[in-house]
Parts: C-alpha cells; sequence; structure tokens
C-alpha cells in the first residue's frame, strides 16, 4: 500500500468523516502539493449539504488553497520542488466551441477541482502543472489562500468593465466587499456598497473600499437610497453578490437607463426574478455574468497581492485544524458575523486571526 494522509471526506449529504485516504498518485504532468492552508467557500457548504456536484459524492472538497510543491511529473515546467503555489481549479478540454473560442469557463466538460474532483481538505493535493502559478515570499501565507476567491472578483471585475469616474453599486458584503474595492482600484466614483450586517460594513469602512456604507436595516428603500446618492439617475454598473432574486431585482431597478447590472451571486437553479423587458429595450439596460477566474487571472490577483493593491486580511476571521472542518461549517452557516474561516492540516488548535 502507497502512502496514506488524512482528508475530511463529504460522504453523503450532511455526512463528513475524516479517514485515511491514498496520497494521489501523479501523471507526468501533473504536481504533488502539500497543502499548507484552504479557505472555507460558500460552495462547499453547498456540497456538504448536497445541493451542488451531488452527483460527485463521496468527495474531497476544498478549493481555496495554497501549498507546497512536494513531487513533480517528468513533463512539469516553471515549477520545482519546494515552491508556494496556488492552482487555477478550473479544468477544460481545451478543444470544445467554447474553448476554442478562448471561453474556457464555458467549456463543455468543465470541472473544478475540489468541486467536482479531489481538493484540499486533505495533507496533499494534486493539480496540472499547467495551472500552478508560484506565489512569492511578499504574499502572506492566509492572502495566498484567498487568491482563488480573489480571481472571482477580478474576473467580474474586468466583465463588468466600469470606467473611471462611473458610478458603482455592490450589493452584499461579503465578497461584495472586495467587488467595491476592485471597483475603486479602477477609479470608480461614488461607489456604493450595500449590506444587511453593520459589522461587515464596518470592517469595510476601515478598508476605505467605497464612498457610500447602506445598511439595508437603516433605510426605508435601498433602490431609492442608490437614486439619491446618483441624483435621481441611477448607477452606471450595479454588482450583484448576493444571490436571491430579490437583489437582482433591486439591482434592476438601481442600474440608471443605459447601465450595467453585473450577475456574480448565485441564485439557486428554478429560482427566478421579475423585471420588465420595456426597461432594457427602451433603457437600454444591460446584463452581463461572470461565474470565476480562471487561467491568467492567478497571475494577476498575485502580483496585485504582492504589490499591496488590496489587502483582504482584513476580512479573515480565524484558521482551524483539519479536524474541525465539519464545525466550522455549521459556525458559517449561524455565526453572520464570521466572513472568512481558513483550515490548515498543520495546525492542532484553533488561531484567531484578526481577534
Amino acid at each position: 500500500m502507497g502512502r496514506m494522509m488524512r482528508a475530511q471526506v463529504v460522504e453523503a449529504p450532511n455526512r463528513m468523516a475524516l479517514k485515511q485516504v491514498p496520497v494521489p498518485e501523479i501523471n507526468d504532468d501533473e504536481v504533488l502539493i502539500k497543502v499548507k492552508i484552504c479557505g472555507i467557500c460558500g460552495t462547499d457548504l453547498k456540497i456538504y449539504a448536497g445541493l451542488y456536484a451531488a452527483d460527485h459524492l463521496p468527495l474531497i472538497s476544498g478549493h481555496e488553497f495554497w501549498g507546497v510543491v512536494e513531487e513533480i511529473g517528468q513533463n512539469v515546467r516553471g515549477v520545482k520542488v519546494g515552491d508556494r503555489v496556488s492552482a487555477d481549479i478550473c479544468l477544460t478540454c481545451g478543444t470544445c466551441y467554447f474553448c476554442r473560442r478562448g471561453e474556457g469557463l464555458l467549456c463543455e466538460s468543465f470541472t473544478q477541482l475540489g468541486i467536482h474532483t479531489n481538493g484540499a481538505f486533505a495533507e496533499y493535493v494534486k493539480a496540472p502543472w499547467q495551472n500552478c502559478y508560484v506565489i512569492p515570499d511578499g504574499v502572506n501565507d492566509y492572502s495566498a489562500a484567498f487568491i482563488e476567491p480573489m480571481t472571482a472578483v477580478l474576473e467580474s471585475s474586468k466583465k463588468m468593465n466600469c470606467t473611471i469616474s462611473s458610478s458603482v453599486v455592490i450589493i452584499g458584503c461579503g465578497l461584495g466587499i472586495l467587488h467595491a474595492a476592485m471597483a475603486k482600484l479602477r477609479g470608480a466614483a461614488p461607489v456604493m456598497l450595500i449590506g444587511d450586517s453593520q459589522s461587515r460594513l464596518e470592517i469595510a469602512k476601515k478598508m476605505n473600499v467605497a464612498d457610500y456604507y447602506i445598511n439595508i436595516h437603516e433605510v426605508d428603500d435601498v433602490v431609492a437610497e442608490v437614486k439619491k446618492l446618483t441624483g435621481g439617475v441611477g448607477a452606471d454598473f450595479v454588482l450583484e453578490a448576493v444571490g436571491t432574486p430579490a437583489t437582482y431585482e433591486q439591482a434592476f431597478k438601481m442600474v440608471r437607463r443605459g447601465g450595467v447590472v453585473e450577475a456574480f451571486g448565485v441564485v439557486p437553479q428554478g429560482r427566478t426574478a421579475q423585471f420588465e423587458p420595456y426597461e432594457f429595450v427602451l433603457g437600454e439596460k444591460k446584463v452581463r455574468g461572470s461565474c470565476a477566474g480562471i487561467g491568467n487571472d492567478w497571475a494577476e490577483v498575485i502580483n496585485l497581492l504582492s504589490y499591496k493593491r488590496i489587502d483582504p486580511t482584513p476580512l479573515f476571521s480565524e484558521v482551524v485544524p483539519l479536524e474541525e472542518l465539519e464545525n466550522s461549517l455549521h459556525e458559517l452557516k449561524t455565526n453572520k458575523e464570521i466572513i472568512k474561516i481558513f483550515v490548515s492540516p498543520e495546525i492542532d488548535r484553533k488561531i484567531r486571526i484578526n481577534a
């Protein structure tokens, strides 16, 4: 029998077990990565609950990770043993209609590491060498584990393509905080961040990511508030980062004529939002979508982190041992004050990051 490792395995919906499983075996085009830290994502909660990728269970989930290269295949280039790396989790065929058009996120056989194939809530994970990006020493360990979610933020920012001095509304104060930071970095003005958690909005204020912070519990009509802040016109760009029909309906109402709604928050399949097509015809409103980061988004995020253009560390709550993953999944569902929990197979007690 080969080497064994500890891993948290989602065996069935709402059932996770810490098990001894074989260390992944790599082929000539893969690298074996010793996992240092892996973040918990909302997708991990959905996988655990059986609401996403249930047909791939049992599964080792976890896709927001970094680690150290321990072994490389004979065809590997540009990555060596001992490198700190993050990996593009998107696995595409490269030959279908969409891949040949450079639209890998729409690949007909699209899968993601840690979502459809075994991931990083374990001591080791494997990845194609072409998907690996070396992390410089200037990027701290926790931020290194936050590269993947930041690639999703970056990709949606590119697709929204807000221009200098344009007004931008971000609905949602989880990853929405970083969406606001990205819009401000691009020169948007004003940037308005809407949320339902005062504690999260206070963190956003300390990070100085926006010009206006709107708590939905403190205004009678959030759409009217945005209209007031934009001289009655509405926002040039509205990015929805919550994922409910109600917030999408608000986004459609608060964007100006000729403006853009960027769809980022994932609404469960089958649920619908209502809007008037009239607004998109005579009002020339537009809708774009973005689901994840891919490819060189990793290199670009690493560059932004290296030069301190965006600092996500105020969003980090704690890091827990691998053994406590399931408890942390439950905590994230019940404690809305927590934003980001990391998991490490190399520690034996919980560590508070921003206590």
